[in-house]
């Protein structure tokens, strides 16, 4: 496969991996890998600040962006003033960072984010979901909980339709006991949802 899927800011590659399994090498940018690459089947994993990082020259077929939400999330606003002005800048320079790499790959994009501020300095997002509403799908039977979920997208990207399954859970993001991984499974992408999109978006795909 001489293209390829780039996701930043993105430490599970679930978002990849439908996308790893059709053939494509997949790049997953996050300072939290080991430093350096390591790869496991298609998945690349890249120890890197994606600020710092390009992509291969080789074309981009997708690119999936997850900049950290922490300090711009309404769900932590009353925590603003205490963080300062400091943490919101750095927030939104990642997200910044996001766009421009996004627009510059020319390839159908998303960047993600709860429901967040972002919609006050920049714009509202394109698309909101829940992960219930791509349930439905492939891989989706454990996404069947609400946690609303803001898309900002360009080049070309296709929403997926929904394939609802009634949540069970609520917003189980709540439900999540304090630990070291609570940040990661709250930020992790569903399953469905990242199936979804690799069947409204991969040119493979639309064509069979």
């Amino acid at each position: 496969m001489d293209s390829i899927v780039i996701s930043c800011f993105d430490l599970t590659g679930n978002m990849v991996m439908p996308w790893a399994e059709a053939g494509y090498p997949c790049y997953c940018v996050d300072v939290r890998h080991p430093s350096g690459e390591s790869r496991e089947g298609n998945i690349i994993r890249v120890g890197a600040d994606m600020r710092d990082w390009l992509p291969p020259f080789r074309p981009i077929t997708f690119a999936a962006f997850f900049p950290p939400c922490t300090d711009v999330a309404v769900s932590g606003a009353r925590w603003f003033r205490d963080k300062g002005l400091l943490a919101l800048c750095r927030a939104l320079g990642l997200f910044y960072a996001s766009i421009r790499l996004a627009e510059w790959t020319r390839a159908p994009y998303l960047i993600e984010n709860p429901v967040s501020t972002i919609s006050t300095y920049w714009r509202k997002p394109d698309f909101t979901f829940n992960p219930c509403d791509y349930a439905g799908y492939p891989g989706g039977e454990n996404d069947t909980y609400t946690k609303k979920t803001c898309l900002w997208t360009g080049g070309g990207f296709v929403m997926p339709p929904p394939k609802r399954l009634e949540p069970v859970q609520g917003s189980r993001m709540h439900l999540l006991p304090p630990s070291p991984e609570r940040a990661n499974l709250r930020s992790a992408t569903p399953m469905g949802f990242a199936r979804a999109v690799f069947e409204a978006n991969c040119p493979d795909w639309r064509s069979a």
